[in-house]
């Protein structure tokens, strides 16, 4: 990989329940082809030797070992959801070969959420063995982590106020969006790579884009190319789903790599 590189995978791309959903009856559930299985939405960028995730949910661990991933310099947070913070005992392994704590970015919200569930990671007296935590409160402007450039990106998630991110201005993560306001919007316009969730077709969503709705949302952006995620098995058969797609516009699927 060149030098100034940017390596994305995408190590789960479904919604707060993944693919299979569990007791569902829905066919995608019994989909054979691996782009219809999905987890937790996440996704690994690395650039220069090193590497940063957005997000660690409850499949954080199993993400990890698929992806053969062994170091990690930090991880940034879009929200305090369980589908989005739940891995983080499993960065204790990611510390301990390290030998420093793991560096975590959040809004300030985001992160006394983690406080709230993970005490034991934040006690006076901490039990040996448990993840240590290096906590960055994001402000509203730009900041450098691991060779990584980011700026934050407001985002509406439903009633809750929340991150997207801009790496390297040329890569842009958004998940979990109903609404992006027209600075976000300017922010990202004409970028390399676009990544916004798109739960479903047509029936609207109060918390999430539909795939109409991030469809319009790339083309108003001019983006040049469009990576959907956050998908539900309502969406549909991958395979059915992309040869629907314009050009230049994808369903991403778990393990997914690309390179700008």
């Amino acid at each position: 990989m060149p030098k100034s590189m940017l390596k994305i995978q995408f190590l789960g791309t479904g919604t707060s329940q993944g693919i299979p959903v569990i007791g569902s009856d829905h066919p995608v559930n019994f989909s054979t082809d691996p782009k219809d299985k999905r987890l937790r939405s996440s996704v690994l960028l690395s650039k220069n030797g090193r590497n940063i995730v957005i997000d660690c949910g409850p499949d954080f661990r199993q993400q990890m070992l698929c992806a053969n991933n062994r170091t990690l310099e930090a991880i940034l947070f879009t929200h305090e959801h369980n589908d989005h913070v739940l891995g983080i005992d499993d960065t204790r392994s990611y510390s301990h070969f390290a030998g420093k704590p793991m560096d975590i970015y959040g809004k300030e919200r985001t992160l006394n959420e983690i406080k709230v569930r993970f005490p034991y990671v934040f006690a006076e007296e901490k039990y040996p063995g448990a993840p240590s935590l290096n906590v960055h409160i994001i402000q509203n402007e730009k900041f450098e982590v691991a060779g990584f450039q980011v700026e934050p990106l407001a985002v509406q998630h439903g009633n809750l106020s929340i991150l997207g991110y801009l790496i390297d201005e040329k890569f842009a993560y958004i998940t979990d969006a109903s609404f992006l306001s027209n600075e976000t919007l300017e922010k990202i316009k004409d970028i390399e790579v676009l990544v916004l969730n798109a739960l479903r077709k047509k029936e609207k969503h109060h918390s999430h884009f539909t795939l109409e709705q991030a469809l319009e949302i790339a083309d108003l952006v001019k983006a040049k190319k469009t990576y959907f995620t956050h998908i539900s098995l309502t969406l549909g058969f991958h395979e059915e789903v992309q040869a629907e797609l314009p050009e230049n516009r994808f369903l991403a699927y778990d393990g997914l790599e690309i390179e700008i």
